[in-house]
């Protein structure tokens, strides 16, 4: 067996059964990061996993991919066209489990649960909107992981349905419409206007995307976003980004923002790292860096497309610890449940 499956095994052990040992189960998964501490895998190879652990998980991963995959094209033969059953469908169920520990902070953990709903043979009339996670839910700062004390950053998820129309008036930007209701107590019903451009410059490698958004909820009032994406590949394995965002909340009454620098490069066929520097901030006469941090992101394709590792260690350097730094590190597992599997969503 591979050093890096034997690993994996016992750190997701020490992780569940003693929570107080996470270091060792950090520096046992940085192993499975690392490629190169691992035996050479044999032809076909894609798990990390031991055979007792893949037997055990693939039928029940299968039942609840089909479950996915089903559900959201019986849904679409309602609302779509005859095409549904042949069209690739990208609807997902994702299941996370995140430990963290920051270096002012006590060690913490979280199960995250999240729900892609694809109609895909909807477009050319309304399509449902289904998001457990809207981003109105949370700033670029929350999205981005500040590390303040000083700011009570509260889980606030919240599911919305609701109908949508996508409009292209001219050949450069796209529009979509749509409004529906939070499913809180009393009904939160919203209206959102999404407007969205890509250019490409000729004979250059870069390319900008631009992102805005309008929408208002009844419970919170107005909000504003916006995000610029510019990027370029380095080489066939390598990519550059710079993504800017900006956003106002009636609700704050503040304009609160985030940049992040990063270099992505793929390790292979199942690796992936990304070097990251972000800053985080808010207000627009005074603003204010609230924290900015280095980032290292090592991913791994743990089995077959469906289960994915991330470590991420950083250096912090909050404002409210007068910019003094601080470690932090992250390991995360991702099991997702589609019929079409997608490397990247």
């Amino acid at each position: 067996m591979c050093r890096c499956k034997a690993t994996l095994s016992v750190s997701i052990g020490v992780l569940m059964l003693h929570p107080r040992r996470w270091p060792l189960a950090v520096a046992g998964a940085l192993l499975v990061t690392f490629p190169f501490v691992c035996a050479p895998l044999q032809a076909g190879e894609s798990s990390d996993l031991p055979k007792w652990a893949v037997t055990t998980i693939t039928p029940v991963h299968s039942i609840v991919s089909n479950w996915v995959d089903n559900s959201s094209r019986n849904i679409d033969s309602w609302f779509g066209t005859d095409e549904f059953l042949d069209v690739d469908n990208h609807s997902y169920l994702r299941l996370s489990q995140e430990y963290q520990w920051f270096e002012t902070e006590p060690f913490d953990s979280n199960l995250g649960l999240r729900f892609k709903l694809d109609l895909p043979t909807t477009r050319k009339r309304l399509k449902i909107v289904f998001e457990n996670t809207p981003e109105e839910t949370q700033t670029p700062i929350e999205e981005e992981g500040a590390r303040t004390g000083n700011r009570d950053l509260q889980d606030n998820d919240s599911t919305v349905i609701g109908l949508e129309k996508e409009t292209k008036p001219g050949r450069t930007w796209r529009y979509r419409i749509n409004a529906g209701v939070r499913l809180n107590i009393p009904l939160d019903p919203y209206v959102r206007l999404n407007g969205s451009r890509l250019w490409r410059i000729s004979d250059s490698p870069w390319s900008l995307q631009a992102d805005h958004r309008l929408s208002w909820f009844n419970s919170d009032g107005y909000s504003a976003r916006s995000r610029w994406d510019l990027s370029r590949p380095l080489s066939s394995n390598r990519n550059l980004r710079s993504v800017t965002q900006l956003q106002w909340r009636e609700v704050e009454d503040t304009l609160e923002f985030a940049q992040r620098f990063e270099i992505n490069q793929l390790l292979g066929e199942r690796n992936a790292i990304r070097y990251a520097w972000v800053m985080l901030g808010e207000g627009a006469g005074s603003p204010l860096l609230v924290d900015s941090y280095a980032q290292i992101l090592f991913r791994r394709n743990l089995n077959d497309n469906y289960l994915f590792g991330d470590i991420v260690p950083e250096l912090h350097f909050p404002e409210d610890s007068d910019y003094n730094p601080q470690w932090a590190i992250t390991l995360r597992l991702e099991l997702y449940f589609r019929g079409t599997f997608q490397l990247q969503e």
